[in-house]
């Protein structure tokens, strides 16, 4: 008679523990960098920043009795709540939406590096590459919401304060309230390619320096470098290529005749920077010696 053993409690670990100690997969990791995320106040007070600065901002233009004529829309300020938050979306596009998403994607990588938990993250809770997608995720949606919450509070404000009479399009015509305002959130809304760019833009600078300084502040200063390169004559062939000029697609949406040509180039010069970054930053990633913490 053939007895059978039963096993013994160290038989049975090693299949506990692969059953249980499983990785989790991409969304997973992307819910615990949210709520990583969530607990930080930086992340917070930017979105609070987003919210309410928009309305300060409206306030003091509403009351100058010299409106930026030498801006779009800007002599129209006064005459139509439309007019707002497109001057306002003009003037963040030069630096302001690059340094918002860059506060997190810049930083998102490395704080890792600062606190030296690469190691820990890495080899007890998840994969190279599932760890990089969800921060990436992580990143990309927080850019897109503080672009929301700014376009919301932008548009709202605006109307509420002055008001939402017709708007005085770029080519002199006269734009309907209801049509301004889908044309005035249609414009916002493409600020989102060139914005998750920048995005990328930050998290290759932020894996790659491995200084939060450096993924910060680093696409600040190359977006106003593109800027300043941008407004310089005798450039043409390099302007598509710049990743500042899909801020400006826009414009082609408020003439009287509407053009959508910047939109489609402006969508895949995103693109393009997108991938080259993200391929970059995840390439750096995955041959990093993480030994060291």
């Amino acid at each position: 008679m053939t007895t059978q053993s039963t096993p013994t409690h160290a038989d049975a670990a090693p299949v506990v523990g692969h059953i249980t100690a499983g990785r989790p997969g991409v969304l997973g990791v992307f819910a615990w960098e949210v709520t990583k995320l969530a607990a930080r106040a930086r992340a917070r007070w930017t979105l609070l920043v987003c919210l309410a600065a928009p309305v300060v901002l409206v306030v003091v233009l509403k009351g100058q009795q010299r409106p930026p004529k030498d801006s779009l829309f800007g002599r129209y300020i006064h005459e139509s709540g439309w007019a707002l938050p497109l001057l306002i979306l003009g003037f963040a596009a030069q630096w302001v939406l690059p340094l918002l998403t860059a506060l997190v994607a810049g930083d998102i990588f490395a704080n890792e590096d600062q606190h030296g938990t690469w190691k820990t993250v890495l080899t007890r809770s998840a994969s190279r590459a599932q760890l990089f997608w969800a921060k990436t995720l992580t990143a990309m949606a927080f850019a897109l919401v503080v672009l929301v919450v700014l376009a919301a509070s932008t548009m709202l404000s605006s109307v509420l304060i002055v008001g939402h009479q017709e708007l005085v399009g770029l080519s002199g015509q006269l734009v309907p309230s209801a049509t301004a305002a889908r044309l005035v959130l249609a414009s916002w809304a493409t600020a989102a390619p060139p914005l998750l760019a920048f995005t990328a833009l930050a998290i290759l600078l932020s894996v790659r320096s491995r200084s939060p300084a450096v993924g910060i502040a680093a696409p600040v200063v190359i977006g106003m470098v593109m800027q300043l390169v941008g407004s310089l004559g005798g450039i043409e062939a390099l302007r598509p290529l710049l990743l500042t000029t899909p801020f400006e697609a826009w414009h082609g949406l408020l003439v009287e005749h509407r053009f959508y040509g910047p939109l489609v180039s402006g969508a895949i010069t995103s693109a393009v920077w997108c991938i080259v970054a993200l391929t970059l930053a995840f390439t750096s990633l995955h041959r990093r010696d993480i030994t060291e913490g």
